[in-house]
């Protein structure tokens, strides 16, 4: 508890991986959707599938990567 009192520990990362598969879910939803609602098309919806889910993955490594640099540059800092 105390490294998360005295923000030693990150608990960001924790929380974008949970964001993450949020938006995973909602771009399915919103394809399927695409692919079988009345104004939307079938290839529209594949595409949003696609580049979302991979817009997604891109979005949250490039977060993920910001804490894992400023966790190296901790362990460099605190070097004897």
């Amino acid at each position: 508890m105390k490294n998360l009192f005295f923000f030693d520990a990150m608990l960001t990362p924790k929380i974008i991986t949970f964001v993450y598969w949020l938006m995973l879910l909602s771009v399915a939803v919103s394809s399927v959707t695409m692919m079988f609602g009345a104004y939307g098309s079938f290839l529209g919806g594949l595409g949003t599938l696609i580049g979302g889910a991979i817009g997604a993955r891109i979005g949250c490594e490039l977060m993920i990567v910001l804490f894992k640099i400023h966790e190296n540059l901790q362990r460099i800092a605190n070097r004897p």
